[in-house]
């Protein structure tokens, strides 16, 4: 019994083996928008974007952009910043308090100025808009976030 036991045991290893399948185990990074069919521009802001965003504001809205619970808001699927691009921009630059609404959930913390420039702040926003699943429209530039700082 022993032994077939043990002849089993061989033909099963040896059989499994020599598979000629290969599993494959791809990385899949749901979170990350993909940057493979992105401008070349766009592609160098959000890289720039990315660093602001480590030095800055991984803080309070944490690396997977979701932020933290009744105290800062997410930005990875956020409805606020979607449709309020102008208004991000300028929460950027000049800091912002008040009461916010979130993806239904209120917020109201205060966020200080940021002290970054034009350049900057358009890089973070290009970052933001194209990480963790958003896809916020075009490429912001510089010139764009001084328009709106003027305003």
């Amino acid at each position: 019994m022993k032994k077939v036991l043990f002849a089993l045991l061989l033909v099963f290893c040896l059989s499994s083996c020599g598979s000629d399948k290969k599993e494959e185990k791809a990385v899949r990074y749901p979170e990350k928008t993909s940057l493979k069919q992105t401008a070349p521009e766009l592609k160098e802001s959000i890289n720039r974007g990315e660093l602001v965003y480590n030095d800055l504001c991984i803080t309070c809205h944490m690396a997977n952009g979701k932020g933290a619970p009744k105290a800062f808001p997410p930005l990875a699927g956020s409805d606020y910043l979607k449709e309020n691009q102008v208004a991000s921009i300028k929460g950027i630059k000049n800091g912002m308090s008040g009461e916010i609404i979130v993806n239904g959930e209120t917020y109201n913390s205060v966020m200080a100025p940021s002290g970054l420039s034009d350049e900057e702040i358009a890089d973070v926003m290009n970052y933001i808009n194209n990480s963790w699943g958003n896809n916020y429209g075009k490429m912001i530039t510089s010139q764009e976030v001084t328009k709106v700082i003027k305003k």
